[in-house]
């Protein structure tokens, strides 16, 4: 077996103030608006994402000599953590692991002025890509989502970025939100790209269960505007040069996010950090195909988190093999959130399936107009694309 891809997610789990729309594992700081992570818990929860690893890699000893294309700092609010902090974490991380040259580093941040000063020593780091929470530049919106900064703020955070030497960056948008039209929703793009990011998230509000969102609906733009919205949206778009790449990704040729792009070409990555998940692969006899592949995902409560280091017992909340019947599905729901999908041979190589088993449904696919036609790629057509969720049920 080739080794798979390996990337790691590093999840930082505190916020300011949990936004009510999140259904991330995000936990509130006590002190308001101004606060920051204090230096003997930020300095706690380092030590202990080290000690996951450790543990991870005495669970998976293999992963040792599989060098990391890509991390991601994801939360919660990363730009929490001060640079000293991530440079306890790179030492460590860099005495049990190698990072590829070219490795990804993405660190997710808010635009609040606290953060952005700290840009500047995060690039020193080696950190190559931020990711700024933006979500909107108006201030009604803003307010609706319970954003703590302003529209000029994150203009600030997006110059404060390019001005720290970040060339790769992206911002991160919402549309249907409350009370918003379809002019306001392009005037945010439009002020988007006036920054000159080189990828944009930008995806539809959506109510989550666990949300206060979901407790309590805002009103939101009906379908038809909510239509509107996303065909002027992905026209402004694609008339920018920005590639509608993923489901809700765009980027600039060349700019994909590439720890993302493994994720949806089934790829390997580690999960540290409170509520962390991870999927890892290696060949095994007993297993179908020759292939043990497992998700393996850690206790969320950030205290408890802290509590399994000084206990010196692992992070695990739970591990679930992926089954021979699971593995179909979950492939295509990610390689087919991919507008051009992935090449056929990523299929057996991923999964330790022959493609041949998958066949009569693809032909079911096209004969419904739903799957491309390209002998080589396993990818929806456009319509399927659309129809995304219609094309999945064909491998349940």
């Amino acid at each position: 077996m080739t080794p798979l891809p390996l990337s790691l997610y590093v999840h930082l789990p505190w916020c300011v103030r949990k936004c009510p729309y999140c259904d991330f594992n995000s936990h509130s700081l006590s002190q308001g608006e101004t606060a920051r992570l204090d230096a003997a818990t930020e300095r706690d929860y380092i030590q202990a994402l080290l000690a996951d690893l450790d543990h991870e890699l005495r669970a998976w000893p293999e992963i040792a000599g599989r060098p990391l294309v890509s991390i991601f700092f994801g939360g919660g609010t990363p730009s929490l953590i001060s640079p000293e902090g991530y440079a306890t974490f790179f030492q460590g991380l860099k005495q049990r692991l190698q990072l590829t040259p070219t490795c990804e580093i993405t660190l997710e941040a808010n635009p609040g002025t606290l953060e952005t000063g700290r840009f500047q020593a995060y690039r020193q780091l080696g950190i190559n890509r931020l990711s700024i929470g933006v979500q909107s530049f108006a201030t009604p919106q803003l307010k609706a989502l319970g954003r703590i900064h302003q529209g000029d703020e994150a203009i600030r955070a997006a110059e404060a970025a390019r001005d720290a030497g970040f060339d790769n960056f992206n911002l991160d948008l919402m549309h249907g939100l409350p009370g918003q039209t379809p002019d306001a929703a392009l005037a945010d793009l439009e002020q988007a790209l006036a920054l000159k990011p080189q990828h944009l998230s930008w995806y539809q509000l959506t109510l989550e269960p666990n949300t206060e969102f979901f407790r309590k609906p805002p009103v939101l733009p009906d379908e038809d505007h909510l239509v509107a919205i996303q065909d002027a949206g992905n026209a402004f778009l694609a008339a920018a040069g920005f590639d509608n790449y993923e489901v809700s990704a765009f980027a600039q040729p060349g700019q994909e996010a590439r720890h993302n792009l493994n994720y949806w070409q089934f790829g390997d990555y580690l999960g540290l950090g409170a509520g962390a998940h991870g999927k890892l692969t290696r060949t095994s006899k007993e297993e179908p195909g020759g292939l043990l592949i497992e998700r393996r995902w850690k206790t969320r409560q950030p205290q408890a988190y802290l509590s399994r280091m000084l206990e010196g017992r692992d992070f695990l909340a739970g591990t679930e093999k992926v089954s021979e019947d699971q593995r179909p599905v979950e492939f295509m729901m990610n390689a087919l959130r991919l507008r051009q999908g992935v090449e056929k041979n990523l299929y057996p190589q991923r999964t330790g399936l022959e493609l041949e088993d998958l066949q009569s449904h693809l032909e079911v696919l096209r004969a419904q107009g739903l799957w491309t036609q390209d002998q080589d790629r396993l990818a929806c057509s456009e319509l399927g694309w659309r129809w995304l969720n219609r094309v999945l049920e064909a491998f349940l």
